[in-house]
This record gives C-alpha cells, sequence and structure tokens, in this order.
C-alpha cells in the first residue's frame, strides 16, 4: 500500500489544512480552505439566486467565492465540460487563522442544530472527525436531514453546523480574532459557549469552552433541498483570499 492508498481520516486532514491556512484578517492577506461545488452549467441562474439568498442570510462562513467555468482549475481538478463550479470558504479557515493567532483549537465534529424561533437550542446529529474519512457535513447533507429552507422561511429547521474546543486561558485572544474576522467579512460564527459549559446540548472538557461555526455546506444544502443537483468536496483545497470575490459582486 503507497501513501495514496492509506485511509485519511477527516481529522488528520482537518490538522494538516489548518496549519496551512495563512489568511490575517486584519491584513486580508493569505490562504484560506474552501469548498468546490459543481452542478450543471444549466441550473447556474437557480443555483447562483440560492447561494445569494441563503449566503446574504447569513447561512455561510463568508460571502467571497469563486465561479469556474468549463476548463478553470482549482486544487488540481479541472472543471469538466458542461459543470460550473463554486469555491466557497470552508468553516476550518476559521480553525486556521485562530490557530495562527495563537490557540490550541481542537475541532470535534459536525451535525445537525435544530433551530426554533430563530434561535439555536441544540445539536440533533453530530459525526467526529476522527471517526469518518469522509467530511461529516457531506455525509449529513447526503441523508438529506437538513431543513434549511425552512429555517429561512419559518425560523425553525435544521441547519448544519460544527463544533471545536478551545482551551479557557486563550478566551481574550479568541475573542479578539473573532472580532477581527467579523471585521474582515467572515461571520460563520453560531455561538461562543461559556467556560467548562455545555452548548447546544454538548459538554465540553474541563477548563474549555465550545466554539459553533455554521458549516460552509449550508448554501448547497439548499440547492439540494430544492431538488437541484450539486456534488460538493468539502475541504477540497487552499487559495488566496484575493481570488475570491463578494457574491453580491457578481
Amino acid at each position: 500500500m503507497n501513501n495514496n492508498d492509506r485511509i485519511q481520516f477527516t481529522s488528520s486532514k482537518i490538522d494538516d489544512l489548518m496549519f496551512r491556512t495563512t489568511f490575517d484578517p486584519k491584513s486580508m492577506e493569505g490562504d484560506v480552505i474552501v469548498n468546490l461545488s459543481l452542478i450543471d452549467s444549466q441550473d447556474f441562474d437557480d443555483v447562483f439566486k440560492i447561494f445569494k439568498m441563503a449566503i446574504n442570510s447569513g447561512l455561510s462562513v463568508s460571502p467571497l467565492l469563486k465561479v469556474l467555468h468549463e476548463g478553470d482549475s482549482m486544487g488540481g481538478m479541472t472543471i469538466e465540460k458542461g459543470k460550473v463550479g463554486f469555491a466557497t470558504l470552508c468553516s476550518i479557515s476559521i480553525d486556521g487563522i485562530l490557530l495562527k493567532a495563537g490557540v490550541m483549537i481542537k475541532p470535534r465534529f459536525g451535525g445537525l442544530v435544530e433551530i426554533k424561533d430563530g434561535a439555536p437550542k441544540r445539536f440533533t446529529n453530530v459525526l467526529t472527525y476522527s471517526s469518518t474519512t469522509i467530511d461529516p457535513l457531506e455525509v449529513l447533507m447526503s441523508q438529506e436531514l437538513t431543513s434549511v429552507m425552512k429555517m429561512l422561511k419559518t425560523g425553525s429547521g435544521k441547519i448544519l453546523a460544527n463544533l471545536r474546543e478551545a482551551p479557557l486561558v486563550a478566551r481574550d485572544v479568541i475573542d479578539s480574532t473573532l472580532s477581527d474576522m467579523v471585521d474582515a467579512g467572515l461571520t460563520g460564527i453560531l455561538e461562543v459557549g461559556e467556560p467548562n459549559t455545555r452548548i447546544l446540548d454538548v459538554p465540553v472538557e474541563r477548563d474549555h469552552l465550545g466554539i459553533v461555526v455554521i458549516g460552509g455546506t449550508n448554501p448547497m444544502a439548499v440547492v439540494q433541498e430544492y431538488g437541484i443537483p450539486i456534488r460538493t468536496n468539502a475541504m477540497s483545497t487552499l487559495v488566496n483570499i484575493n481570488e475570491l470575490v463578494h457574491i453580491n459582486d457578481i
């Protein structure tokens, strides 16, 4: 068995991408992690409208993205004939930025969060990064368990999100770094927990706090809920932030 044949659990892939993330929210320079989604060219207008609605509703990590057309390449993948690609920010970028700021962040799992009357209540389904070779949010999307569109219409439903833990001693650095991220347009933080306290009904380690980040694949989940075929490669590759543009500027 060569290196390319070895099983790689998602937790190992995340560690690699986190260390390679170089984006600085203050200078707006550096590399971020993106998800790459493919659709049929004929569905572009409908999908773009859905993406715009979901992203402008706050259901993404960032409003920055890149549209790739037939023949364009990214991360070793070339867009095939009849397809269009969307490169969107992956939530693991936030972990990479926190790590770069000196916070020993520990991604735990991806899952579904129940939203009721506009407020997050609890995780209902989770998959740990250390137990799967496929991104948990990809798995949950494939099971058609989301109700993101219902949440957007009624304020109640289930969306994709991730949980990570961080040491309590880093609280001040976390707060200032997350503030810098918001200023830079990375607004995917759903909730920051109190030290040694359950977050969305999930316990955290002693002397740690939980951070829940909105899943970068929520717009793709809405596309799927509309019955439009979409194939998503989560945590696809790293790109320079300057290659991405605001969705409202496309």
